[in-house]
């Protein structure tokens, strides 16, 4: 009588090598660093200073914060997924500088109403689509590194700026400006816009990445590319979507900062790619991709700007050493993300 031959064990899905083991509860509590940071900071801020606390101060945070916040949400796609952008302050800039133009082109035929007003808004999502089109196509179908390509457009996009506003700013017609402004300085409910969407995008932003196939796809190219392709997974198309996504967030948080100023010029998101970059890591994403959190970038946001708004409140530092003390939690965040992987 024969025995039946043993059936052969289940050939493992390429992604599940990917896959990483599940935290402990060490791991676990580590990963609230950026958030209890947070807290320990907005401790220390109302013992120097009770105002800190107060509704107006919050609101001033979080408002300033959603502009980087916005941005850092796609950020946070483009680095999970092993790539970089350098470009994402010139071309908010650009952006500014070409949905005033569109609008202020509009103005005699449209007049200064809402209808001005979404065109502009939708050339600029446009722009911002196709910048990062752009990005994610040269990258993937060159086969440049994603630092140098963006850095190349870092300085292209500032220079058309530049040249279309001949070195000086771009100014934004009253009426318009007039009508626009809402979007900024409005609110809903007592909650200014910005912080609206703020919340929004990132709500969108960790549904996409935690609960649909593209957002495992963006994560198992981080971790391992090569296997990913094993995987049959598209990686120059999932490549190419993060990069538009990182466009679209840019032009949206565009479009809220213009009713700002009402006016666009070569300083406009200087070192805002800076900005956003450390929002993400010091939210916990790894540089090096493969995995990371939403809601740690908007910690990470959120934190930036504390540290600056504490440091405008008391007199223990002097403000201009702001970006010196933000240099220091970037560099300490990076230095205990390195012990972590040991």
């Amino acid at each position: 009588m024969s025995t039946p031959s043993p059936s052969p064990a289940p050939t493992p899905s390429p992604l599940s090598s990917v896959a990483a083991p599940g935290p402990t509860l060490l791991g676990r509590i580590g990963s609230l660093g950026p958030l209890l940071g947070l807290l320990a900071l907005m401790l220390v801020a109302t013992a120097l200073n009770p105002d800190f606390l107060s509704v107006s101060n919050l609101t001033n945070i979080l408002t300033r914060a959603a502009f980087t916040g916005i941005i850092a949400v796609g950020m946070t796609f483009v680095i999970i997924s092993g790539g970089i952008d350098l470009s994402v302050g010139s071309l908010a800039a650009l952006i500014a500088g070409g949905m005033i133009l569109v609008m202020n082109a509009l103005v005699p035929g449209l007049g200064a109403g809402w209808g001005t007003v979404l065109v502009g808004m939708a050339f600029a999502l446009t722009l911002g689509a196709v910048a990062g089109f752009l990005h994610g196509f040269i990258i993937t179908r060159g086969r440049i590194e994603a630092f140098i390509v963006t850095l190349g457009t870092l300085g292209i996009f500032r220079a058309v700026l530049t040249y279309l506003s001949q070195g000086g700013a771009i100014s934004l017609d009253l009426g318009v400006s007039d009508r626009y402004s809402p979007v900024f300085y409005g609110s809903l409910l007592g909650v200014p816009i910005p912080i609206l969407v703020f919340a929004l995008v990132a709500l969108v932003g960790g549904l996409i990445l935690n609960r649909t196939r593209y957002g495992r796809y963006v994560q198992a190219i981080g971790s391992n590319e090569q296997v990913a392709r094993y995987a049959a997974i598209n990686v120059g198309g999932v490549k190419i979507a993060t990069y538009v996504l990182l466009g679209v967030c840019v032009a949206i948080a565009t479009t809220l900062y213009v009713p700002r100023l009402g006016s666009a010029s070569p300083s406009t998101g200087l070192l805002w790619e800076l900005e956003a970059i450390a929002a993400v890591i010091i939210g916990g994403t790894a540089l090096k991709g493969g995995h990371g959190r939403i809601w740690g970038t908007v910690v990470g946001a959120i934190l930036l700007v504390t540290i600056e708004n504490v440091l405008n409140l008391t007199n223990i530092i002097s403000v201009y050493l702001n970006a010196a003390v933000q240099g220091v939690v970037i560099i300490l965040v990076a230095f205990f993300q390195r012990g972590g992987r040991k």
